[in-house]
């Protein structure tokens, strides 16, 4: 699905993949789950691309639902991987990196049956990312640390497209911006925090790691 010329949403996948088409190569933003990777493929193809194209592979955090393909991707296309530090450390370890909180039984119940049958596959990050790095992608897409929904989460912001990717730190539900909560946030006042930054970008264009793409995003943010 484009969201606007060379930015693509990628359907029928968890979490939301983007992909991103510059003139120099393909950028993936997060990975979905085990198995996502033949839709992810697909998708490129049928926009006339080769796997060989995807050059980079950005992952907003090690989240089994952003990373699950990731493997797969990288021995399909060779693509760089890119993540923050904190991220990327839990990845080489095949982990999350951080614990779902206690009070949560029927979530935690649900995780342990998901990595049961999908065991998180560890991977190398090439690339470590940190706070204003700017990416050669998408006239300049630049690294924004966002922790809260967990301890290394990053968000891309393109500020010359208005183009903001948040990740989990903030999604979509019912058709409003809300930020990370509840037991799989790492920490409250940091999503909070994460929250607020973002708000402050200006962003036109939200796209969120679970939920809707959000378009004339000024003044939708979350509230507090």
């Amino acid at each position: 699905m484009e969201i606007t010329a060379n930015v693509h949403l990628i359907p029928n996948v968890i979490a939301n993949p983007y992909l991103i088409l510059d003139p120099d190569g393909l950028t993936l933003i997060d990975a979905g789950l085990p198995g996502n990777h033949k839709k992810i493929l697909n998708y490129i193809s049928g926009l006339g691309h080769s796997p060989s194209e995807l050059k980079r592979i950005i992952i907003t955090h090690a989240d089994m639902d952003h990373i699950g393909s990731l493997s797969a991707l990288k021995k399909a296309s060779g693509a760089q991987i890119y993540t923050g530090k904190i991220e990327a450390e839990a990845m080489a370890q095949g982990r999350s990196s951080r614990q779902i909180r206690s009070g949560m039984v029927l979530r935690k119940a649900l995780m342990s049956i998901m990595l049961h049958f999908m065991p998180p596959i560890a991977v190398q990050a090439d690339v470590i990312l940190s706070e204003g790095q700017i990416l050669p992608v998408l006239g300049g897409l630049r690294v924004v640390e966002t922790p809260g929904h967990t301890p290394g989460h990053i968000s891309l912001f393109s500020p010359s497209t208005g183009i903001l990717f948040t990740g989990d730190s903030i999604v979509t539900r019912e058709g409003e911006l809300v930020r990370s909560v509840k037991a799989n946030t790492w920490d409250e006042a940091k999503a909070d925090e994460s929250a607020r930054k973002q708000a402050a970008l200006g962003a036109q264009i939200v796209c969120p790691g679970h939920g809707a793409v959000v378009k004339e995003a000024a003044g939708k943010f979350p509230r507090f």
